[in-house]
């Protein structure tokens, strides 16, 4: 019975794997491992990607704009991408099983041509494979030479070790006593709350209010008749992701200045968001509030200053035609001052004719893309994408009273991670979210960290011990067996 589940899983394993339903010869066995060791590094390199995927998450917003702007074509790329690397991640697992279903079953790896096509893109766990592969390197180890013994215990030993003190280089924030945390950073809404209403629009601004946000940000544009307004996309096409300009206009709009802003008012700035859903938040939204939406239309700075200083609210922007820069900063810094709000609500981001801004603007509060200007300026506002900064250097910054506000932070474990670091503020899509967090995903004493880890590493050590030396008695009483059973074939003809 035992011999035909043998028979039935080499069946299947060399049919999945190799597409070969006929036994391999003596001679191409020797190629196994080789096999096995390219399938499990495109596994590793597959986890690395996995990692890449989980990374950029926070950015999924990011990742489909660009798409788009190349595509002109609304889809929620990101997910897309997503469900790939999920599909082929458990391909990787099924694929990597039946190897080592070959191995044990001392068959050739014969990898079959489709499975080379998307080896590069298979993910698996390193760890698992370390622990799933122990017992067939043991089994090599005992069969092998004094010198082949030597090179594979070398190896196995400096990839474990590798793993298992890994932890000892770990550096995390969270690896902190919970008495130790920093208070948790404030919110300010990235084009105001684009999860819950169509970004850069009044809806939007009032739902990021409702999430308790220091600071509205926003990015201003000037038009025709040199009026701000707000819009985040620039450049060919702006237009085209936020609004019906393709209905409104049949002629081509590829930067602000074509169209005056009494032209820019006329076109639906909600429609989009409902259509395309862009963060899969349309469904959690009542009937009253997506008529709401419907109705949106893109906004003046003007209208924008007014709602934060009837709010006693922030406001940070960057202007985005860079070409233009010094007339719009000349332009926007008029309509900051005529509008009436205070100057200390004003979190003044643009880099280009700063020092003549802080002459018109004296209580405008100056904030720096990067420590260098930072330092430079002797400034004690950073502004800075979250990928572009140590998590060390937050905790110092933060230490000399610098105000620190990272972006764009979307997803709980980069909030957290931020938090932990001490972040002073973030900028986030995802502000209803982040406003119900009390505290950080996790937070561990090191000490703690360390423990946990070596108790796992004694653990996983014993395991694969006790997995050595099962190997080894394994094939010494295989051994005995055949001996004995010769012994008893000698005997046996010797009687006859």
């Amino acid at each position: 019975m035992l011999s035909q589940v043998c028979l039935c899983c080499l069946f299947f394993s060399r049919g999945f794997y190799s597409c070969r339903w006929t036994e391999s010869s003596n001679h191409r066995r020797k190629c196994r491992w080789l096999s096995l060791l390219v399938v499990t590094l495109m596994s590793l390199l597959s986890l690395c990607w996995l990692y890449v995927c989980f990374a950029i998450s926070n950015d999924q917003q990011n990742f489909n704009n660009v798409t788009f702007s190349i595509l002109k074509t609304w889809v929620n790329y990101f997910l897309v991408l997503v469900i790939i690397s999920a599909v082929l991640a458990s391909y990787c697992i099924l694929l990597l099983l039946f190897a080592l279903i070959q191995v044990a079953l001392e068959e050739q790896l014969h990898l079959h041509w489709l499975h080379k096509a998307t080896a590069p893109f298979l993910q698996f766990g390193a760890v698992g494979a370390l622990t799933l592969l122990s017992p067939f390197v043991f089994h090599r180890f005992h069969l092998a030479k004094t010198r082949s013994k030597m090179v594979i215990a070398g190896m196995f030993l400096v990839v474990s070790a590798a793993i298992f003190l890994c932890p000892l280089l770990i550096h995390s924030p969270c690896l902190i006593e919970v008495q130790e945390l920093p208070e948790k950073p404030k919110l300010i809404g990235h084009t105001g709350a684009p999860m819950l209403a169509p970004e850069n629009t009044m809806m939007s601004f009032n739902r990021s209010l409702e999430c308790g946000v220091i600071a509205f940000e926003t990015d201003v544009q000037l038009s025709k008749d040199r009026t701000p307004f707000l819009m985040h996309d620039h450049g060919p096409d702006f237009l085209l992701r936020t609004t019906n300009v393709k209905d409104k206009f049949k002629d081509s709009v590829n930067k602000s200045t074509d169209l005056t802003f009494e032209q820019l008012k006329t076109l639906n700035a909600g429609e989009q968001f409902l259509k395309n859903d862009p963060y899969g938040t349309v469904s959690l939204l009542s009937e009253e509030e997506k008529e709401t939406a419907r109705k949106q239309t893109i906004l003046s700075l003007l209208k924008l200053l007014e709602f934060a200083k009837q709010h006693n609210t922030s406001v940070i922007f960057d202007l985005k035609n860079t070409e233009t820069e010094e007339i719009d900063t000349n332009d926007t810094v008029k309509i900051i001052l005529e509008s009436g709000i205070p100057q200390s609500l004003i979190l003044w981001l643009p880099s280009k004719e700063r020092e003549v801004v802080k002459k018109h603007a004296p209580d405008f509060i100056q904030v720096y893309e990067n420590e260098t200007d930072l330092e430079k300026n002797n400034g004690s506002h950073l502004n800075v994408k979250y990928s572009k900064i140590k998590m060390k250097n937050i905790s110092d910054l933060r230490k000399r009273n610098i105000t620190v506000n990272l972006f764009v932070v979307n997803e709980r474990w980069l909030f957290s991670m931020l938090w932990c670091a001490g972040a002073s503020s973030v900028t986030t899509n995802a502000c209803h979210l982040l406003k119900e967090m009390e505290r950080p995903d996790w937070v561990m004493p090191r000490s703690t960290y360390l423990i946990t880890w070596i108790l796992v590493d004694i653990s996983s050590a014993l395991v694969m011990m006790a997995l050595f030396h099962w190997t080894k008695h394994s094939l010494c009483h295989n051994a005995d067996g055949l001996s004995n059973d010769n012994e008893q074939e000698v005997f046996l003809t010797r009687l006859a």
